[in-house]
């Protein structure tokens, strides 16, 4: 199974008699599943299958996701706001008696079409939101299956690259394993040349311990247990790219354990050539983590 990026966006709509909707989807990295919704005024009762269908495609992401909703049925009747008249015309009253001869008369027709005096009545959304649920969820679905597909189309992309660090750092440990600084001899040789310098500089050294200690430290310089722990990460990075499971998680895993046997590597090496392809390890270990951050 193709790996799945966790960014991408999608838009999908649809339209009846009463009705015309517009669903946006869009996600984003996320460390778990993590989905908002903003849904209008009356469309409550989608809440929970809006997530469910969201749960039922994805395993990771912060999801945005949105519903636009206009009404395309005929327009409703008129309503006169009786209670806003008569208090409109109390005032006008009270003004009148105010002014006494230097007011004119009242145009009723201004009263009428005074703010909130008589407004048109709006059809009732909520109701034709849930007659429509059904429609609308469909229409959620294909959004979420076009935002699946783009996530798959970057995640093709993004496997392409992850591979391709991970061919390299089985590259870079394949040379390091070669390279002849790490034999015992080439160890045992620095080791002698740097004891050799020291009991030259200070000839009351003990011998024996001065010699006990670069045999630990013979033992210590040895990388062989971190090259073996690389290789088997490389192989388990592989199985997770060709799994059928979602692999982000596992994948960002093994990229602190790769950097974690890098660190090491260019912790106990003494040798510049080692150092160097310890260096390049860790640099291609964080481009590799910089990119599973993105995988579902």
């Amino acid at each position: 199974m193709a790996l799945y990026s966790m960014t991408g966006f999608a838009r999908a709509g649809g339209e009846t008699a009463a009705l015309s909707w517009t669903w946006e989807a869009r996600s984003v990295n996320g460390r778990g599943l993590d989905v908002r919704l903003r849904l209008p005024n009356g469309a409550e009762k989608l809440d929970a299958a809006a997530r469910q269908a969201v749960a039922e495609r994805f395993a990771r992401g912060n999801f945005q996701i949105g519903l636009q909703v206009t009404s395309r049925g005929p327009e409703g009747g008129w309503r006169l706001d009786e209670a806003h008249l008569d208090w409109l015309i109390g005032r006008l009253m009270t003004a009148r008696r105010k002014l006494g001869g230097m007011a004119g008369p009242v145009d009723p027709l201004r009263l009428l079409l005074a703010r909130g005096v008589i407004e048109q009545e709006e059809e009732d959304l909520p109701a034709l939101l849930e007659e429509h649920a059904q429609e609308l969820l469909a229409s959620l679905g294909e959004a979420l299956d076009d935002l699946k597909a783009m996530r798959a189309e970057e995640g093709r992309r993004l496997q392409a690259v992850i591979a391709g660090h991970i061919d390299t750092i089985a590259e870079l440990t394949g040379q390091a394993r070669r390279n002849p600084a790490r034999t015992p001899q080439a160890i045992r040789a620095r080791l002698t040349e740097q004891v050799n310098r020291l009991l030259e500089a200070a000839a009351d050294l003990d011998e024996q311990r001065l010699h006990q200690e670069a045999a630990l430290l013979a033992t210590r310089a040895d990388i062989a247990e971190e090259l073996d722990r690389l290789e088997a990460h490389v192989a388990a990075a592989r199985d997770l790219l060709a799994g059928d499971e979602p692999a982000g998680r596992k994948l960002d895993f093994l990229a602190q354990e790769f950097h974690r046997e890098a660190n090491t590597i260019c912790s106990k090496s003494n040798d510049a050539a080692l150092s160097a392809i310890g260096l390049e390890l860790k640099a291609v270990i964080d481009q590799l983590r910089e990119q599973v951050q993105n995988v579902e």
